[in-house]
């Protein structure tokens, strides 16, 4: 490996633990602060919703022009937010078998819901888990097309490198400047 390709990939490690930093604030502490966590006062909200396309069934029944405008974020953003996974871990591991790589982003988006519905910090929704799901798969099948168009292991590191440099300023300004409480 020579001095490009090592700096490359020391780069994309420090971009996807960026990601990942990311996707624990969004996700944990976007609604409660850290402090506010281990409060024993803090008032907990719970919602679990274990039926299956019931809360996007809502969004799309419903005649508020709010709860569209919240369903519309919230469907789009569960999807988006899991894209860079997919990518990064069809990058960066070995065994690129796409149904591998999706159970890996079945059980941690499961366990963020788990980890949501024990602390009380947003609902926990099943729906949540499909869509997470259905980004992590959007982006593996996006690795999967750079390969498939690149034909070149190398080229698809540098484009999702060039990608990765593209989005990181967005990332970090959203990691340390902006409070996250949706």
């Amino acid at each position: 490996m020579n001095k490009q390709e090592r700096i490359e990939k020391v780069f994309l490690y420090g971009v996807s633990i960026c990601y990942i930093l990311f996707l624990f604030k969004l996700l944990l502490l976007s609604r409660v602060s850290l402090l506010d966590l281990l409060n024993s006062h803090r008032t907990v909200w719970r919602s679990i919703n274990l039926i299956p396309f019931h809360s996007i069934k809502e969004y799309i029944f419903s005649n508020s022009v709010t709860i569209k405008k919240f369903a519309f974020a919230n469907v789009g953003g569960n999807i988006i937010i899991f894209i860079p996974l997919g990518i990064y871990l069809s990058l960066f591991k070995k065994n690129k078998r796409v149904i591998t790589n999706l159970l890996f982003i079945l059980i941690l988006s499961l366990f963020i819901e788990i980890i949501q519905g024990l602390l009380g910090i947003g609902a926990s929704d099943i729906d949540d888990i499909i869509l997470n799901c259905l980004g992590g798969f959007v982006g593996i099948l996006g690795y999967k097309f750079l390969i498939f168009s690149l034909r070149d292991e190398k080229k698809v590191r540098t484009a999702i490198s060039i990608l990765s440099a593209i989005g990181l300023p967005i990332l970090l300004y959203l990691l340390f400047k902006v409070k996250l409480r949706l």
